[in-house]
């Protein structure tokens, strides 16, 4: 047997900024190798942050990647790392041309490398792209068609990146057939709702299948419309959870890992399975006794469902809110749950300073919410301010003279103008409130409460919004703090306000029974005649069909927001516009 001391630094890596992901490698690199680390890992193409999209079609970013990919190697060395085995993704570029998707040489991979006295040692290329839900790696990357075997301190490590793992055999099987003691999976792999129980058992099946114990390191973080959870962690080929790493944390996951020697003689390059050629490098031979006091961390609390989720919605908003250089957001706070929430999450996200909210009433609007959203603005020390819209929807209603749905949708876009117009002279960003109920169904204004840059709850069903409401409140207390949340927006009606005695149930179904259907037609992909076997009204059921295929060019214009389900609007479920396609009855 030999001891590795392993490190999965699970980081938070910005797209495009090469030069800065390269120093977060270097720092976690030194912060590893100060603990005595002998292997250290980094997530999928850490080096240029992922996804990177059409990015990887431009040739001098690609090219960059791999200048920075040696120039990351001499410094390491430079500065006192280069003993330390280093893992890290990039983007690279292949060396023979794809037949079966007639790319050429010099095609863009997805790869990671072993850096090592300086130098790069050996890379690899994702195996398995995948191109369903939010990934296109087809659209982008040549797959590769090796296994590298690292021998290091008498441990024969086998390399994989993400989907690798995903699919049946590949490299999975290729590194039992390989012998190979320690299988290292790099992963960029976006957060879904309890999605980290599925990722789990599915480490615990390939750890198995490989023969052999399984590292995984996955990034943290948001990017555009993903969050990524982190959730790093080792397991043996019996099964058992050696370490885990906490979810949306940046940090280092070490551990002494007790590993087979290799006792082959390391063999020239022959084929195992998927036609993977088995690429040999020997770093080290002679095995490491076992450390006189041994790193076990163990495992992370789990979150709960709740948590969870509002930890992934805290940290896409907060990243894409850091990302793109804002320091504070804007949101039309009307009193309703669903902006209540969004300010919270705004809170919790850049602090309350960096908070600002408008409410902006009109004659419809109530007493109690312009009070519930004071109440707010009290209990999490937000900036607030009022601002009626009145005196703007008059000199709009004289020389226009709307009525019905026309004036309803007016309130709205005035408000939209006016939260657009305050983002422009202080450069907040806005935030939008809609949720996915009502994107779904199309009960939003365009240029009114879809405005915004950004959606922090496009993805989070209306009953969810309640559920995360009342979570948010609970953990307050649990903490000794004020409930951010006024009780009052929590237990009334939802309602957009824009007519006397308005409620959403006047125009929708109620929110449980809308978004079970809701559920059914866009996570589940259910059509009519498999969702009326389930017992739901067909009368209802035809008119929530009607109201999401009819509403699709709304969803186009609303801005990106934090993903956490298995299919949201836009990356995961792309509908045509112009469509005439309709179930019959």
């Amino acid at each position: 047997m030999s001891y590795l001391r392993l490190a999965l630094n699970q980081i938070d890596t910005t797209v495009g900024d090469i030069a800065g992901n390269g120093d977060l490698v270097v720092r976690w690199t030194r912060h590893a190798a100060e603990q005595g680390a002998h292997l250290v890992a980094f997530p999928e193409m850490a080096l240029t942050g992922y996804p990177v999209e059409d990015l990887a079609l431009r040739p001098s970013f690609v090219d960059a990647s791999r200048a920075a990919l040696l120039a990351l190697a001499e410094r390491l060395q430079t500065e006192g790392l280069g003993s330390t085995a280093v893992v890290v993704g990039y983007l690279g570029r292949s060396t023979t041309a794809s037949a079966k998707l007639g790319l050429p040489v010099g095609s863009p991979q997805n790869c990671a490398a072993l850096l090592h006295e300086g130098k790069v040692v050996t890379r690899l290329a994702k195996h398995h792209l995948p191109n369903y839900g939010v990934f296109d790696e087809f659209r982008y990357f040549v797959p590769g068609d090796t296994l590298p075997l690292v021998r290091l301190h008498g441990v024969d490590v086998a390399l994989a990146i993400c989907e690798d793992i995903w699919q049946d055999g590949g490299r999975v099987q290729a590194a039992r057939q390989a012998g190979a003691g320690l299988l290292l999976v790099v992963n960029a792999s976006p957060y879904e709702a309890n999605k980290d129980d599925t990722r789990l058992e599915l480490i615990q099946k390939r750890a198995a299948e490989a023969g052999c114990t399984l590292a995984y390191v996955n990034q943290v973080g948001g990017q555009d419309e993903l969050v990524f959870d982190g959730d790093s962690a080792v397991v043996t080929a019996a099964g058992e959870v050696l370490a885990r790493a906490p979810q949306f944390e940046e940090g280092c996951l070490l551990l002494d890992l007790e590993l087979p020697r290799a006792t082959a003689e390391p063999q020239g390059s022959h084929f195992v399975a998927d036609g993977l050629e088995v690429v040999h490098t020997v770093l080290s031979e002679e095995p490491l006794p076992e450390p006189a006091e041994r790193v076990t961390p163990g495992q992370s609390p789990r979150l709960g469902e709740e948590e969870e989720i509002y930890g992934a919605l805290v940290t896409g908003l907060r990243a894409y809110l850091h990302k793109n250089g804002f320091k504070s957001a804007l949101i039309g706070l009307s009193g309703g749950i669903d902006s209540a929430l969004v300010a919270a999450l705004a809170v919790d996200a850049v602090g309350a300073e960096n908070v600002h909210c408008v409410s902006m009433p009109s004659a419809y609007s109530s007493q109690h919410s312009r009070d519930d959203a004071a109440e707010l603005a009290r209990r999490t020390g937000l900036h607030f301010r009022t601002v009626s819209i009145a005196p703007m929807f008059d000199a709009y209603m004289g020389a226009l003279g709307l009525t019905g749905l026309a004036e309803e949708n007016l309130q709205s876009r005035l408000r939209g103008t006016m939260l657009m117009a305050i983002s422009n002279q202080e450069n907040h960003l806005v935030l939008a409130p809609g949720n996915k109920s009502e994107l779904a169904v199309g009960y939003s204004t365009l240029y009114g409460d879809s405005v915004g840059a950004y959606g922090p709850i496009k993805d989070v069903y209306k009953t969810l919004i309640f559920r995360l409401a009342r979570w948010r409140n609970q953990a307050a207390v649990e903490r000794g703090e004020t409930p951010p949340i006024p009780e009052n927006t929590i237990s009334k009606p939802p309602s957009a306000e824009l007519r006397p005695g308005q409620v959403d149930t006047d125009s929708l179904p109620d929110y449980d029974l809308l978004d079970a259907v809701l559920t059914a037609y866009v996570e589940r992909d259910l059509g009519r005649a498999g969702i009326l076997a389930e017992g739901y009204d067909p009368a209802v059921v035809d008119r929530v069909i009607r109201l999401v295929d009819t509403a699709e060019y709304k969803r186009r214009q609303y801005p990106p927001g934090t993903k956490i389900s298995s299919k949201n609007f836009g990356r995961d479920r792309r509908q045509p516009i112009t469509n005439r396609w309709r179930e019959a009855p």
